[in-house]
């Protein structure tokens, strides 16, 4: 399907089958030769629910700000950890690959994620070579490239999914417990299995670890008040909210990040200011 309008064209594309299955992605890319520098945009829904079309608006704002978009559907819910990072992997290595027909730069490619996603865009990131997410080979002949990005930004990532499986137990058993921990736990048990996983799929925890990670230059958009995800976890040595705690260790590893705070109310239009100045910094 390809739609076309005077500022962009739009193309839904399968980019991975797993059995009779196909996984689309959607093709966001603004009128002209190109090439165009390229985000790839992972959705949001506690790693069980949600697809592609909620990075929609998001990537309405990148492509008329002159980026190629890339919007991905991917394993998650009970297909469990790390089948999502295997197709997200393979999802940036096959769209370099058909970087000349998709008139896309290859060497521009950052990626980005809203809550559950910006987790996975952030261990992406980090792991690019991990070979637990890179099996899936792209067909023969296709040019040889790997999964690094060059920036990476996140909306209110769940970074920690532990701390936040915790959190939300601790919460939802206390004397009125918020309406978001409903079933959020049930929901990390049915794609994470167990609290290992939690801990090793884990960008905060692989830094506090002392892993050798990638660190490309990062953004992350946080609301505020949000107890969702801007909390402090009662387990961490440091005596600070999630977000602040992640960028203390990423900048002691060498990253380069930003948080910009803005209104909770607010904060999906609030949003796409920093996500397009970041993307112009480091992609253009």
């Amino acid at each position: 399907m390809l739609n076309e309008t005077s500022e962009y064209t739009t193309e839904d594309i399968a980019y991975v089958r797993h059995g009779g299955e196909a996984l689309m992605l959607r093709f966001l890319r603004p009128q002209g030769q190109g090439p165009f520098p390229l985000v790839v945009d992972l959705h949001g829904g506690a790693w069980t629910n949600g697809d592609l079309s909620g990075c929609q608006e998001r990537d309405e704002v990148l492509v008329r700000a002159g980026f190629a978009t890339a919007a991905l559907d991917f394993r998650h819910a009970g297909d469990g950890y790390p089948t999502s990072l295997a197709d997200i992997n393979f999802a940036v290595r096959w769209l370099k690959s058909q970087s000349e027909r998709l008139r896309i730069d290859a060497g521009r490619v950052g990626i980005s994620g809203q809550s559950s996603g910006g987790h996975l865009a952030m261990l992406m990131a980090m792991r690019p070579l991990d070979l637990r997410y890179g099996g899936i080979e792209l067909e023969a002949g296709a040019p040889s490239t790997t999964a690094n990005v060059r920036c990476v930004a996140m909306t209110w990532p769940v970074i920690n999914p532990l701390s936040r499986y915790r959190h939300a137990l601790r919460l939802r058993d206390g004397a009125e417990p918020p309406a978001w921990t409903g079933n959020i736990p049930e929901r990390h048990d049915l794609y994470w299995k167990t609290e290992d996983n939690m801990a090793e799929g884990n960008p905060l925890l692989a830094l506090e670890r002392g892993e050798a990670v990638e660190t490309p230059p990062a953004l992350w958009v946080q609301g505020r008040p949000d107890e969702i995800h801007d909390y402090r976890d009662p387990d961490s040595a440091l005596d600070l909210n999630e977000p602040e705690r992640f960028a203390a260790r990423y900048r002691a590893a060498g990253g380069e990040i930003d948080i910009a705070y803005v209104d909770q109310g607010e904060r999906a239009a609030a949003s796409h200011a920093p996500l397009v100045a970041f993307f112009q910094k480091h992609l253009s």
